[in-house]
């Protein structure tokens, strides 16, 4: 053992060190927290309570806005959150009532209820959001969490 003294110098450097990192941890703490994205329920990126699925008609399409996406409700009753992003280049799709199909406006792809591609030049079918009806059979899309699509699939569809 050393029988070395520790100096007053020695005790404000290890003080001062230790409130530097300190000071330097809790600045990026909230660096961090301010770019991080805030999403707050009933705001795209954040969850839906759309209310109960007996309210939407099997063969409807119903627009939510402010999620950006459509609910389906398919003729056999399973349900999909469609997200109105097309994908191709992004644009806003539109339902079409008349002819029961997404079309976009801007470069002409057409997709079905389902959102599988009936022409392109869209390269897939359109993303998903995922959608589950709680126990109190309301519909809850969270539309933080997107599905990408290669190929439509029957897994997607959540029956009431």
């Amino acid at each position: 053992m050393s029988n070395r003294k520790f100096s007053r110098k020695d005790f404000l450097n290890i003080v001062w060190g230790a409130a530097g990192t300190l000071a330097a941890a809790e600045l990026s703490f909230i660096g961090l927290r301010f770019l991080s994205p805030r999403a707050t329920d009933g705001e795209f990126g954040g969850v839906f309570n759309l209310g109960p699925y007996d309210g939407f008609p099997p063969g409807s399409v119903t627009p939510v806005e402010t999620g950006r996406f459509y609910l389906v409700r398919l003729e056999d009753g399973g349900f999909l959150a469609v997200y109105r992003r097309c994908t191709h280049l992004g644009c806003a799709v539109p339902f079409d009532p008349a002819v029961g199909q997404f079309i976009c406006p801007c470069h002409g792809s057409e997709f079905t209820m389902e959102g599988d591609v009936l022409n392109a030049p869209a390269p897939r079918p359109l993303d998903l959001f995922q959608l589950s009806i709680n126990e109190a059979g309301e519909i809850v899309v969270d539309t933080s969490i997107s599905i990408e699509r290669d190929q439509p699939s029957p897994e997607h569809i959540v029956s009431a």
